[in-house]
């Protein structure tokens, strides 16, 4: 952007909001032109700090008005690139909008702007005996979760981030706000809007609002740890845990190569072998019938150690296994990168994938783990990499490719919950073949000028 082009939009932007909720500032720029990816850093040119719907309103018309790009920013803790500015222009940072507007106790709804938390938004639900569900790992914002439809650990019971959506107030691109949906918990009415603005990563709108769903807090946790000899006695019994109808709230899988990480760091004595880490919510008498089916199946399966804790400190004792992998890994790998894979298959394949992804790690010779929230069929593979040596580089990337391939191979997708960017642009032809057409078409309608997030998720030029 030119000079005297930034001087006039700045001059523009100063009638709608305050000096001090615009930037130009390198460290600004900096802190916006990055997230956790592995992706090359690139700065905006102005960063601004909305408070109101009527400010993004009219930060789109300045956009629209000097043919600026802009990023919607949430916390920069997206996976494939998703907030940074390919081409420079105008990050929109929803830090500033971060209240909880209304919590509909009765109607197990709340209404948030962006800039919350998930962890913020929690404490806030305690109060009412409610808890949002959606955990995808990093305390993202609602606004980043929305965009990038995020996932996690409880998604087998609760559903991702697209089932708990009810409405979205949405700016568009040319600074016109609509609603997506209404309160109420079903509708025959119209497109499904929020299904289409859900997981559109920025490219169609900024979200200023978002009614969500929430739940009551279970009455009672119980926690599991079952060791099995291979990877598919796992996920079998996870198949079986599915099919007998047991309300499983929580199924994580770690490889044997991550137990051996988690040990090290935690100073634990786990076993060393294909690991499950569960979670049932339910009544305390419910649960206990529950535990005795679970332990059934699992010993069918072949599984070599199960424990049980429902007691809050030794749940969480357990849990901080899977929670610390991540960091297990960067501290054994110090100076290296951590790039996080991220594919879903029918669950009938996970297994073989899994598998898979393990023998193309040690071919490769690259060190890393591979987890999974084995109850939807989504796994990563954690890879340490040195970004200064191109050879690990270029293996990390046909690392990715294998497993991507082998996915759409079998019915999945190049991504279960991290989402598009630009790490995953490249599958969105072979994925969706002429449905992609669709989407190119939505994006040109509701954005013609490519001023939205250019060159994320859909890619038009």
């Amino acid at each position: 952007m030119a000079v005297v082009n930034q001087a006039t939009i700045l001059e523009s932007l100063k009638e709608h909001l305050t000096v001090e909720q615009i930037s130009v500032n390198e460290t600004i720029k900096e802190l916006h032109g990055q997230d956790e990816s592995y992706h090359q850093m690139k700065l905006p040119d102005i960063v601004v700090f909305p408070e109101t719907t009527e400010q993004v309103s009219a930060i789109m018309k300045v956009s629209a008005q000097h043919q600026i790009p802009v990023i919607p920013f949430g916390l920069g803790s997206s996976l494939e690139g998703h907030v940074i500015p390919q081409n420079g222009g105008m990050t929109i940072d929803f830090s500033l909008m971060n209240k909880v507007l209304d919590v509909y106790e009765e109607d197990f709804l709340v209404r948030v702007q962006p800039g919350v938390t998930r962890t913020q938004l929690n404490k806030e639900l305690k109060k009412y005996g409610l808890f949002f569900t959606v955990d995808p790992g990093a305390d993202a914002t609602l606004g980043g979760m929305v965009a990038t439809n995020a996932s996690g650990t409880t998604t087998v019971r609760y559903g991702v981030m697209r089932d708990q959506v009810r409405d979205l107030e949405v700016v568009l691109a040319d600074g016109n706000v609509i609603h997506t949906g209404s309160k109420a918990a079903k509708s025959s009415s119209g497109l499904h809007l929020n299904g289409l603005f859900v997981g559109s990563e920025g490219t169609l709108g900024c979200f200023t609002e978002m009614t969500l769903r929430v739940y009551g807090i279970p009455e009672f946790i119980t926690a599991a740890r079952a060791s099995f000899e291979t990877v598919k006695d796992a996920v079998e019994a996870v198949v079986s845990i599915l099919q007998a109808g047991i309300p499983i709230a929580r199924v994580e899988l770690l490889d044997e190569e991550s137990m051996r990480q988690v040990n090290k760091y935690n100073d634990t004595a786990y076993l060393e072998k294909p690991t499950l880490f569960l979670e049932f919510h339910g009544n305390e008498a419910g649960l206990q019938q529950d535990v005795e089916f679970t332990q059934e199946i699992v010993q069918g399966h072949g599984c070599t150690e199960v424990e049980f804790e429902t007691d809050t400190a030794a749940r969480n004792r357990l849990w901080e296994a899977r929670h610390t992998l991540a960091y297990a890994y960067i501290h054994a790998h110090p100076g290296k990168k951590m790039m996080v894979t991220d594919v879903c298959l029918p669950i009938s394949e996970l297994a073989g994938a899994v598998e898979h992804a393990r023998e193309n790690l040690l071919e490769l010779g690259l060190p890393g783990g591979v987890l999974g929230h084995v109850g939807d069929g989504n796994y990563h593979a954690l890879i340490m990499i040195d970004m200064n040596n191109q050879e690990e580089v270029e293996k990390s990337q046909e690392f990715n490719e294998r497993i991507v391939l082998y996915a759409l191979e079998r019915g999945g997708t190049c991504t279960g919950e991290h989402g598009v960017g630009i790490g995953k642009q490249k599958y969105q032809r072979q994925e969706h073949g002429g449905a992609f057409d669709v989407m190119e078409k939505i994006k040109v309608a509701l954005d013609p000028a490519n001023l939205l997030n250019p060159g994320k998720n859909i890619k038009v030029e």
